[in-house]
């Protein structure tokens, strides 16, 4: 049977992928099991975000601080939107959407394991009169993107830490 030359491209390439030990990224392991945050906003985004995505890895989050083996805080958190790009006649083309979240790790007994650290991310919006609508739903969605490489950004950090 003869593969058509895509086919043939195709299963090349997963050959040689699979022969140099490629693996998708699974779960990331953590040093331990239970998990407080403190520090965020009650109805903040990515507090949201991660706890949604806290079911899906073996991380117990604690309501009270004493019961947990870290304590994620966060120092300070902000999303904001910067006009970078504009007309002659003062008409925004293009934003700049930011997500800050400065936090630490630290013991219940307030040892620090991660001192002050600074996630940022940064996405490019243009945007135009003619299709403002669509252009709210692509913030929306940028917003939400931005939220889970946050998160995921976050837990591979987290991953890293050892207890002592």
């Amino acid at each position: 049977m003869r593969l058509p030359r895509r086919g043939a491209l195709a299963l090349l390439a997963g050959a040689g992928l699979a022969g140099c030990g490629f693996r998708l990224r699974g779960a990331p392991s953590f040093a331990f099991e239970r998990l407080h945050l403190a520090g965020f906003d009650p109805r903040s985004p990515l507090r949201e975000a991660l706890e949604a995505q806290l079911p899906r890895l073996p991380l117990q989050l604690t309501a009270q601080r004493a019961q947990a083996q870290v304590v994620l805080e966060a120092l300070k958190e902000s999303h904001h939107k910067l006009a970078v790009a504009s007309t002659a006649a003062g008409q925004v083309r293009e934003w700049q959407l930011h997500l800050v979240l400065d936090y630490r790790l630290i013991t219940p007994a307030e040892d620090l394991l991660l001192p002050a650290t600074q996630l940022r991310l940064v996405r490019d919006l243009s945007t135009t009169e003619a299709a403002t609508l669509a252009k709210e739903y692509e913030e929306a969605d940028l917003r939400r993107a931005m939220q889970v490489e946050a998160v995921n950004l976050l837990l591979r950090r987290l991953a890293a830490v050892r207890l002592r």
